[in-house]
């Protein structure tokens, strides 16, 4: 559907972002790590890095789903009829919506309390909070966002018949297919 590989694009100029956003990271800590044998040191690599991770995390979510690549264990799925598999997918993919939706509902009491308090960390860094919290919250908003559109075009694919089209939207492949 073209939502769904609308979406796709989105997400691998996302995914691409974050792997800048990652390698940056390594270059940075690399740097601090040479300049430490130097006698000096950028200090607070650890704790940037613990940022750039939880960010990256959040965001790299939406991403895997999209192209399938959360774990799942699909033993009762692989032998079932497409009809069957369809919905042992609809079913994974309503609970992962549903708990995606939380966890990003639950996210947002945490970056409002460091806007309202203008909490910063309790690091020599003192890095405002809200600064890294922001992108971490828009990164679960985003794939609770992912999660409920991919799960509601596969249920109207459900409906309409098209199981070779869910099951490729939001599917679960044994490691034998996809190594094929």
């Amino acid at each position: 559907m073209k939502i769904l590989e609308t979406l796709k694009a989105i997400n691998r100029g996302v995914a691409g972002l974050v792997g800048l956003m990652l390698l940056s990271c390594a270059a940075f800590v690399l740097l601090d790590i040479v300049f430490r044998q130097l006698g000096s040191s950028f200090g607070g690599t650890d704790e940037i890095s613990g940022y750039v991770m939880a960010i990256a995390t959040s965001w790299g979510m939406a991403y895997t789903m999209l192209e399938l690549g959360h774990v799942r264990i699909d033993l009762l799925r692989s032998r079932a009829a497409p009809l069957g598999r369809c919905l042992f997918d609809l079913f994974s993919m309503t609970v992962l919506s549903g708990t995606i939706v939380l966890i990003a509902y639950k996210c947002w009491p945490v970056l409002e309390r460091s806007i309202t308090n203008n909490s910063t960390a309790n690091t020599p860094l003192e890095t405002p909070l809200a600064l890294v919290q922001g992108p971490w919250f828009a990164g679960w908003l985003w794939f609770a966002i992912m999660a409920c559109v991919t799960t509601l075009v596969a249920l109207k694919m459900i409906l309409n018949g098209e199981f070779s089209k869910a099951e490729a939207a939001i599917g679960a492949f044994a490691e034998v297919e996809t190594l094929k």
